[in-house]
Formats: C-alpha cells, structure tokens, sequence
C-alpha cells in the first residue's frame, strides 16, 4: 500500500471510529466499537471476539461479517496468523445484523508487522494498572514474547516485583487501584505492602505537602533513566460502580476518571517528553454471569458491567484517536481476549492464563509497532 493511500485509508478509519462513538446514545442498540488500528506480529496468532464489539446480551444471535483479505472467521471470533509476505496494513470491516434486521458496520486497520520490528533497539517499558497488571502475567507473557530473537532488547521497569523469583518481571500495578490512585494518592505511614502505600508517583514535597511528581519517579528509583514506553491498563475501578441503569451516571463517572487521566497522562508528558504513552482500552468481562455471582453474590451483574464496560471503550476510543503528535496511542487490549475461554467460570473482570496472554500478545505487538518508528 503507498503511503497516499495508507494516509487516505487512515483518514477514514478515524472519521469511523467519531462516528461510532457519535452514535453511541442513538436508537439502535447495535452499538459496535472498533479502535483505529489492530496490531499484529508475522508469525503469531491475533483474533477479534465479537462479544467485544457490540453492546448486546444475545451476541449469539445475531450475525456477524468480516471482510479483510486475512484469516478466517467463526460464530464468536476471526483469526489470523499471517505471514511474511502479509506484512503491511489491511483495511478490515465487519458488519453485524440482529434478528430484528438493526446492522451496524465499523472498520479498522490490521496492521501486520515483521518479525524483526525494531530488533536490538534498547526499550524500558513501564507497565501501569490495576489488579490485571498486579497479577503480572501479561507483563510475563510481553517479557516472554519480547525474548525471542528480532525483538527490541525490553527492560521492565517498576518498583513493584510481585514474583519472588523473577525480579526482572516489574512494573506499577495494584489490586483495586484506579487513575485517580496513581494521580493523587499519598501514605503517610506505609507498611512496606501494596496494599498500604502511596502512588509511586506521588511524593512529599518541600512545603510539606504531598504531590504528583513523575520526574521524581526515575530520579529515585532507577538513577534518572525514563522509561521509552508507558502503558496504561486501568477503568475498572474507576467506574465498576456506576449505575448501569443511568446513561448519565455512566457519563460521569467516566468523566470522573478523565478528570484523572488527564491529570496523569499530563505529568508523564512532561517528565518524560520523549516516551510514548500507550492507553490501553479497558478490557471486557466475562461473558458468563456466574463469574459475576461467585465474585459479587447478585451485587453486580455481567450485563451492567457490561454496559458500563461498553461505553467507557466508546469514550475512550473517541478521547484518545487522533493524538500521535502528543506521543499518545491507543492500544487494542480490548479485541483480543476471549470473554469465554479467556477467562474461568468463578470470576468476573479476571482473565485466566490463557486470557492474560492475549492481553500481553495485543500490547506486544502495538509495542513492536512503536520500537520499529523510534
């Protein structure tokens, strides 16, 4: 594809990915969301669950259609595996119809990249989230991954090494924790666990009170080395409490967590001017309501978060397009995870290993993607 084009296709993937998220309050309750690009490795597997996709509590009934010159397609998913030759960007849409005759169409880009994308380039990632990060495997599954030959030379940095064994495997996450969290969060009185801490990003400062300070961050921990890549895996918290009944609550919370977001992603930019900045977008859940039942006993529900869930995604998508120049980029941690086999039958938010390493698959590659332009 000549760039002309690629500029053209790209142009429309992202007037899409506005008019999607435009016509997330409409009539039509086919709410489909689709980020700009999805990114993959020649090689390694990559998929779509369409579960994902669309806000619905009967996605098996309705159908979808994926046309794209790569993979193949099932009642749940597509998948491909592509190859060398395949390296390059192709457009990928897919259109869903209900039993009531309601479609909606979306598309993207499915960017494949070489094996060898930014091979021996030195890369210090700093991974940031939530309980899915805290439980470190996908941070394991992108060290795994990027261990292979023809793979940037990756440095896990953080502060928070939750596997005795493997120290290598760091990163900021933690159970329960939220932007707000990260962005503000101060403890006078620590007691050497997670669970009571401050934001390792919040510090006390000369006049005696505590703030936001990420310049500070690599100056006390890692002799003044910046991270080159920043991911930020977070939402949950954030907004799993919302009322999913009320469209406007949901739009408050989610305003809410912006608010914070902004206040964050801010203080990263200016501390680390260079590095990219990647917004992973929040995950979804189970697709089976006992994993909801055995976490929560009828407190909450899949459908509500999932309606929470599904507009979040919309908002994030429509906040976070469009802002390279910012060194900021979406990355699609939502489509390639498996609401069924991805996650056990007893928890609700929680992939199981198999879910995890395709979180950790999605941001290797946008990360091969990022190591190849820098």
């Amino acid at each position: 594809m000549h760039a002309s084009q690629r500029r053209t296709l790209l142009g429309w993937v992202a007037l899409l990915t506005i008019l999607t998220a435009c016509h997330a309050q409409d009539a039509n309750p086919l709410r489909l969301t689709l980020p700009p690009v999805l990114y993959a490795v020649a090689g390694d597997p990559m998929g779509v669950w369409f579960d994902n996709l669309v806000l619905t509590e009967t996605p098996e009934q309705c159908t979808f259609t994926v046309t794209c010159d790569l993979g193949s397609s099932d009642a749940r998913h597509w998948s491909c595996t592509p190859t060398a030759e395949q390296v390059g960007d192709h457009p990928w849409r897919i259109r869903v119809a209900d039993p009531d005759g309601r479609t909606r169409e979306a598309v993207m880009l499915l960017r494949v990249l070489p094996v060898d994308s930014g091979a021996g380039r030195p890369l210090k990632l700093l991974i940031v989230g939530d309980s899915l990060t805290h439980a470190t495997a996908y941070p394991a599954e992108i060290a795994r991954l990027a261990g292979r030959p023809g793979n940037p030379n990756v440095t896990l940095m953080g502060t928070h090494k939750p596997w005795a064994n493997r120290p290598e495997i760091a990163h900021e996450g933690y159970g329960g924790w939220t932007w707000q969290r990260f962005a503000a969060h101060y403890e006078p009185e620590p007691d050497g666990t997670y669970r009571k801490r401050s934001s390792p990003f919040v510090f006390m400062g000369d006049d005696g009170k505590p703030a936001l300070d990420v310049a500070r961050y690599p100056k006390d921990n890692f002799d003044g080395a910046k991270p080159d890549v920043v991911t930020f895996l977070l939402g949950i918290n954030d907004c799993f409490g919302a009322n999913p009944d009320e469209p406007a609550n949901i739009d408050v919370r989610i305003d809410a967590m912006f608010t914070h977001a902004d206040t964050l992603i801010a203080a990263f930019r200016q501390a680390c001017p260079d590095a990219d900045l990647g917004l992973c977008i929040t995950t979804p859940p189970n697709s089976r309501e006992s994993g909801f039942e055995a976490n929560y006993k009828g407190a909450y529900h899949r459908w509500g978060w999932k309606r929470i869930q599904h507009r979040l995604v919309e908002r994030e998508l429509a906040k976070f397009h469009g802002r390279a120049a910012e060194h900021l980029f979406i990355v699609p941690t939502e489509l390639n995870l498996d609401p069924v086999d991805g996650y056990p039958d007893n928890n609700g938010v929680h992939p199981n290993g198999a879910g995890y390493a395709q979180i950790g698959e999605s941001i290797y590659a946008w990360l091969k993607a990022r190591a190849a332009r820098k």
